[in-house]
C-alpha cells in the first residue's frame, strides 16, 4: 500500500512481508511501514495537526540515522519480520518530541 506522506519515495516489493510497505530513500536507507503503525500516525495527524510535520521530520531523521527500520504498532508482535532492521513504535518518535495524545479509552478509576 502506498501512503501519501511517503509519495515520491521508491517502493520495493517484499514478498516475505506483503502487508507492509517497504520504502527506500534516494540515499539507500530503507524502512517498512506497517498498516497499524500508519493508522497510529494518521491519528496523530488528526489529533495533533500542528505537530505532524515535526513527527514526519523525526521519522526521516531516524531512518537516515539507523539505515533500516520497521515502523510497527508493536515491537513485541511485529507484522513484519526481517533481519538487520530495528523496530520502532509511534511513541519512539513522538515521546522524544514531547508530543502526546491522551489515551481516553482506558477504564474508569471508580469501582462499583
Amino acid at each position: 500500500m502506498k501512503y501519501e506522506e511517503f509519495e515520491g519515495l521508491k517502493v520495493i516489493e517484499d514478498k516475505e512481508n506483503p502487508f507492509s510497505t517497504l520504502y527506500e530513500l534516494d540515499s539507500g536507507e530503507r524502512f517498512y511501514i506497517e498498516p497499524a503503525f500508519y493508522t497510529q500516525l494518521i491519528g496523530f495527524k488528526e489529533l495533533r495537526k500542528e505537530s505532524f510535520p515535526a513527527i514526519i521530520q523525526e521519522l526521516f531523521r531516524l531512518v537516515r540515522k539507523n539505515k533500516h527500520i520497521v515502523f510497527t504498532a508493536s515491537y513485541e508482535y511485529p507484522q513484519t519480520v526481517v533481519d538487520g532492521y530495528i523496530y520502532l513504535e509511534i511513541t519512539d518518535i513522538t515521546d522524544p518530541l514531547n508530543i502526546y495524545v491522551e489515551d481516553k479509552s482506558r477504564g474508569s478509576d471508580y469501582g462499583d
